[in-house]
């Protein structure tokens, strides 16, 4: 195996024999006591952090590129795939979400004492006629710009385009392919046995930036709603979904989709740089690599069940400080308009925080006071970025294992692990 290398070491043998979740934890109290006994390192430490994210954030567009490209030369005309099954549980998940966050904002309204600008610079979509544009111009991007800038929207397209192609070529080229997917899934699985540092590195950085945990103080209560919210998806509307999907219980699934998923996904606050890990993590659990192969990298650029919590409660916070009456059903459609809307502003700085202004838009509230909300969207991004991030990668593997499960269960798709190497 790749991962392991020189596995008859004492080092590795010893690695072997700790649980990789264990690991991560370790890692994750090694940099809280490392903070906080020695605080003032900005070198070494944080850059056992920023090494791992920037290794994953630069395999993850070769390895979505080439594993797409693969996954769809390698199918035959009927070769059955969940991925249909998959996009329809990332639509539900996003409208429950969404529908649940707004009630969480009636129950527990969220107001701003203050409205201090703090996102200058920060362009957001005008409307949905720029959003639409922003896709089409993601979307025809040249393919060695879109690999080299991490535009996962036309990474999917061209990849697709090419797999589309190469299901015409010779068997000994579709053979090459299909050992460059595995070669650059290879160098993934070294990349992520370093997972343990670089969450220890990201935790110091963590807690020791300036201002950190600090500054959510003064914003506790849309903290504690973002949060909650997510969790009721994560543990009570995730595992509906799954339990009606595959007729059994589904916390099997739920919690080792969090444990393997959320947890780097929490630290690294990239979907993107989790990809690898989702992609490794489908593997193991002996899913079809005809389908998560492609809804995974799909799910990170359209399954925004986290966005859509954050758009809907700060949203709302804003309508409930400036004092605008707002009924659930049109407050419900704009809502989902924007987070529909999500798909293109993927290449845009802010990620979820950019659709704020342009649902505060539909209830006419103002760019510069949007804006202002952004900024707060940023000041508390160390908790509901991270979470927010957590929920939308983990979801992404929990429905693509649900969707798989479903139609193997009902003879509509490959049985598990019938595609794997």
């Amino acid at each position: 195996m790749l991962e392991n290398i020189n596995p008859k070491s004492p080092l590795a043998q010893t690695l072997n024999k700790v649980p990789f979740i264990l690991q991560i934890v370790i890692g994750l109290f090694v940099g809280i006591i490392l903070a906080a006994v020695y605080p003032n390192d900005n070198t070494i430490i944080p850059a056992f952090g920023w090494l791992f994210v920037s290794a994953l954030k630069a395999i993850a567009p070769i390895l979505v590129f080439v594993l797409v490209s693969a996954a769809i030369a390698k199918q035959s005309t009927d070769q059955h795939s969940s991925l249909k099954t998959v996009i329809y549980l990332y639509l539900i998940s996003m409208v429950l979400a969404t529908s649940l966050a707004l009630i969480m904002s009636y129950l527990f309204p969220s107001t701003f004492a203050e409205l201090a600008s703090q996102a200058e610079g920060v362009t957001p979509p005008q409307g949905i006629k720029d959003v639409l544009i922003n896709f089409l111009k993601q979307a025809v991007q040249n393919p060695i710009t879109a690999l080299e800038e991490g535009n996962y929207i036309g990474i999917l397209v061209w990849a697709i385009a090419l797999g589309v192609m190469f299901r015409f070529a010779h068997d000994n080229t579709k053979k090459v392919l299909d050992d460059l997917a595995q070669c650059v899934s290879g160098v993934v699985r070294m990349v992520i046995r370093f997972a343990p540092l670089g969450v220890m590195g990201l935790v110091y950085s963590s807690c020791t930036d300036a201002g950190g945990f600090a500054n959510l103080l003064n914003y506790v209560h849309v903290v504690l709603v973002l949060v909650a919210s997510m969790l009721l998806v994560a543990f009570i509307i995730n595992p509906v979904i799954v339990a009606i999907c595959i007729h059994r219980n589904p916390f099997p699934i739920i919690l080792k989709c969090l444990s393997e998923s959320a947890v780097t996904a929490f630290f690294t606050r990239s979907s993107a740089a989790n990809i690898p890990v989702n992609l490794a993590l489908c593997q193991k659990m002996g899913l079809p690599k005809s389908t998560y192969s492609i809804s995974i990298p799909l799910g990170c650029t359209i399954n925004m069940a986290g966005a859509a919590i954050t758009v809907v409660v700060m949203t709302m916070a804003a309508a409930n400080t400036l004092g605008i009456e707002t009924d659930f059903w049109s407050a419900l459609l704009m809502c989902i308009v924007a987070v529909l809307c999500a798909c293109g502003t993927s290449g845009i700085a802010g990620g979820s925080l950019m659709l704020i202004p342009l649902a505060c838009s539909i209830f006419g509230i103002g760019n510069d006071i949007a804006m202002q909300v952004v900024g707060i969207g940023f000041i508390i991004g160390v908790i509901q970025d991270s979470t927010e991030t957590a929920l939308n990668s983990s979801t992404d593997v929990v429905l693509t294992a649900a969707a798989c499960e479903r139609d193997a269960r009902l003879g509509k798709g490959p049985q598990l692990g019938s595609d794997e190497e």
